[in-house]
Order: C-alpha cells, then structure tokens, then sequence
C-alpha cells in the first residue's frame, strides 16, 4: 500500500471513530434510559408485564398532545410556559360542562350536561384561543415566547382560581363526571380489548392526532413555513413566508392541542381542581429535547417527539419500582431538561 492509501485509510480510520463518538454522544440520554430500563427489568421483572406496558402506553398517549402542542413553539426558537394550565383550565371547563345532571352539587345546574363533540369543540376554541394570544404577542411586539407564555401562566392559573369558585363549585373538586364522557376516553373498544388487559381509547385518539401533526409538520405549506421560519426569520420573510400569521398559527395550534388534552384528563383524573395540569409543560418541553426538537430551531420530527414521551414516562414508570423516592422526580427532570438541551446545543456548536 503507497503512502498517500495508508494516509487515507488512516483518516477514514479517524473519521469514523470521531462519527460513532459523536452519534454516541449525541444519543447519550435516551442510550441512558434505555440502560436505566433494562436495570430496571432485570431487578423487577413486573416492570415489563402487560398490565405494566399498558400503563405505561396510556401515560405517553394522556401526555403526548402537549409535547406535539409545544413542539411547535420550539421548533420556532420559544417555549411555552402557560401549557399546563391552559390544559387545566380546559380541563376544568370539560368537566364542569359534562357533570351528571343529577348530582346536587352540579356546577352549572340550568346547563344540564352537553354533547360531547360540543364540549370538544369549546375547549378546544379556548385552547387554540389561549395560544393565539401567547403568539400574537410573540409576533407582533417581538417578544420573547418565555416572557409572553409566563405572563399568559399566571394570568390563566388566576382564571382558573376563579372559575373553580364559580355556579355551585364553591372551589371544590369537579367531579360527578358523566358516564357516557368517562367511557369516551377511558373505556375500552373491543379492538383494544384484551381480557383483563384493556387499552383506553385516548391511546386510539393520541396515535390519530400524532397522524394528523404528522402530515401538519411534514405534507402542508403551514409545516414548511414553520421549519422555515425557525430555521431563519429573515431568510423565510424573504421567501415570502408571512410571519406574523405564521407564527400566531403555530401557537394557536398548540393551544388546541392543549385543550384536547385537557378534554382527555378531565375524564382520565375524573376530579378536576386548580392543579389539574401544573407542571405538564416540564415534562412536555423534556420529552421534545430527548425527542431531538432542538432550541436553535428549525429542527424537529413528531416521531422523535414520541420517543421522547415514552422514554420520559419509561423513567418515571421505572425509578419507583426499585425504591427511589418520588421527591425526586422534579430534580431528575431538571437534570434530564438540563442535559438535554447541552446536547443540543453541542449539536448546534459542532454543525457551525
């Protein structure tokens, strides 16, 4: 072999050590998980029994509308903070408008109880209007998505402190839900019907709508203009891309995507207060950068985002089976959003 060939080989040699390094690296948090999983199976094998997947199946379907929802906002370089309570607040108008009508402490007594593809349509109207809202303002005073979804956050937990206390509430829990409502989202249909093992059908309604932003994201104008526009604001204003209602649309599409999932927990946690949802937005905006939604913008795919959800509930499914205590969750999300987001940003860095 000539000089020059051995010089060669050994660079292609280099290239692709310094390539695995990187994709290792890269991939370090979910290859973590996978790890912590696999520890976990081997010292509790009911980790992995039906009843256990089936748990774990129907917490990443009840919490991967909000990450589909602010995939959306980060994709375009922001973030939502006002998530979890814009799924409370839905979640609370859900239940309040589908009560029993035969319980005495019925919030809205002269309402009676509403069909249930009007109360989807209402919530899912106060959803998306939550999130035109986050966006006009991002778009029209070029503010930050932080600073205008943190407002947003607090003025929406006061309107749900209010709204609780509203009709014959009194600030208690909304519960009494009706049984036709209850069944829509928890029952089982016989397709995912498996004896003792039974799939609720908001796991059939989230595979539908990660479908549906599926060809949103990838198969429309409104899906390329958004990668467009976080990609480069400037570039897209030049392509011809209208920003402004761009980007209204994006955080009006979360929003709705917040208010479906309000619908879905209402009925799932069957007692609503002011704390229905605190917190959802942590746990969404994690799985989007496990999921490889990245911070710089202009980045992201909903099957990344999916695989963010169940690796996040995967551990949170996991850790309290071999004892850790659940105090600590908070910190481990923090440490998983922290690690996350250097990644991306070594990502960002090694492209530049």
């Amino acid at each position: 072999m000539s000089n020059k060939s051995q010089e060669l080989a050994n660079k292609a040699n280099k290239l692709s050590g310094r390539q695995i390094g990187d994709t290792l690296l890269n991939n370090a948090l979910i290859i973590i998980m996978v790890l912590v999983a696999i520890y976990v199976a081997v010292k509790e094998p009911t980790f992995l029994s039906p009843r256990s997947l089936v748990n774990l199946l129907s917490l990443t379907a009840a919490y991967l509308p909000v990450a589909l929802g602010i995939a959306g906002c980060i994709v375009l370089t922001g973030t939502d903070l006002s998530a979890g309570r814009a799924v409370g607040i839905t979640a609370c108008v859900a239940a309040s408008l589908l009560q029993k009508t035969d319980i005495p402490n019925k919030m809205w007594p002269n309402i009676g109880t509403l069909p249930i593809p009007v109360v989807i349509v209402i919530v899912v109207v106060i959803g998306a209007l939550i999130g035109a809202f986050n966006g006009f303002f991002v778009a029209k005073f070029k503010l930050h998505p932080f600073i205008v979804t943190l407002a947003t956050q607090l003025i929406l937990y006061t309107v749900l402190l209010l709204y609780v206390q509203m009709g014959n509430n009194n600030g208690m829990a909304i519960s009494n839900l009706d049984d036709g409502y209850r069944h829509f989202v928890v029952g089982s249909p016989p397709i995912l019907n498996f004896g003792s093992i039974q799939i609720p059908n908001y796991v059939l309604y989230s595979i539908i709508l990660s479908v549906l932003m599926w060809f949103i994201w990838n198969k429309t104008t409104f899906g390329k203009n958004m990668f467009a526009l976080g990609a480069n604001e400037e570039a897209a204003r030049v392509s011809g891309v209208n920003v402004f209602l761009t980007t209204i649309a994006v955080f009006a599409l979360a929003g709705a995507m917040y208010g479906w999932a309000g619908f879905i927990e209402s009925a799932r946690v069957a007692s609503n207060t002011a704390n229905t949802g605190v917190n959802y937005e942590l746990d969404a905006i994690a799985a989007c950068v496990i999921g490889g939604v990245s911070f710089v913008g202009g980045i992201g795919k909903v099957s990344g985002i999916i695989i963010g959800v169940i690796m996040l509930r995967l551990i949170f499914v996991a850790l309290p089976l071999i004892g850790m205590d659940q105090n600590l969750q908070y910190a481990i999300k923090g440490g998983i959003i922290l690690f996350a987001c250097a990644l991306d940003m070594r990502k960002y860095l090694v492209k530049k």
